[in-house]
């Protein structure tokens, strides 16, 4: 047996960027801290919004909550990797999130609408789109009636735009129709777990280094 043969190879790899859209009131953030919490290696990437504080929101942890003054400020800055207007507010991730992220190998996790989701894929290709749907429209609606956060008017507009946004299906990679919570998790872990052992996404040099070697008595692959 080779002198290294008890050494198991490790694929280092650059971390995968999932990105999840959906309509609002279809559930996503609550499937993105489910999703994160069962799953290691994989960080919730936080967005700066000029929309209002909802409650038990807390900034810094589940957005940086600015003015729309200091919003635009940094998107002349070209500070953003996407940014959009939505309900009347901006949302926008920093460059500086995402690189800072990936480089080190860790997983980054954002919950944005087709318009940055689009904009990301143009910037990053190698980018997971997930969309979430409502098992029907009805459902939607009742649970964002549920909510009691909107007028009716808001309502209205946002199932209006829910079904335009549902258009944007065909240029995701996956689609998940979030009825039970938990399985919809498990559907989401299961995508994340493929795409982590994509070989495209895999640094090979150790199978070319001087010291691999072919041998029947080797131990299993991982990956990390």
């Amino acid at each position: 047996m080779l002198d290294d043969a008890d050494q198991y190879l490790r694929f280092s790899r650059r971390g995968i960027l999932l990105i999840l859209s959906a309509p609002s009131g279809t559930g996503k953030t609550t499937l993105a801290h489910e999703l994160i919490a069962k799953t290691s290696n994989l960080n919730w990437s936080i967005s700066h919004t000029t929309r209002p504080r909802r409650a038990r929101e807390i900034d810094g942890k589940d957005y940086h909550f600015v003015s729309e003054e200091t919003f635009l400020s940094l998107r002349d800055q070209e500070a953003f990797a996407e940014w959009a207007r939505v309900h009347r507010a901006y949302y926008g991730t920093t460059r500086t999130t995402i690189e800072s992220t990936l480089n080190t190998g860790q997983d980054l996790l954002l919950d944005i609408d087709v318009q940055g989701a689009e904009q990301l894929k143009l910037c990053y290709p190698e980018a997971v789109l997930v969309f979430i749907l409502p098992p029907s429209w009805q459902k939607l609606e009742d649970r964002l009636r549920a909510r009691g956060t909107d007028e009716e008017e808001a309502v209205t507009q946002r199932i209006r735009r829910a079904q335009e946004e549902t258009r944007a299906l065909a240029r995701y990679d996956y689609c998940v129709i979030n009825d039970q919570l938990e399985a919809s998790v498990a559907v989401l872990h299961a995508i994340l777990c493929a795409e982590r052992t994509r070989v495209s996404r895999l640094d090979l040099s150790p199978l070319y280094s001087d010291s691999a070697h072919s041998t029947c008595d080797a131990p299993p692959i991982g990956t990390e």
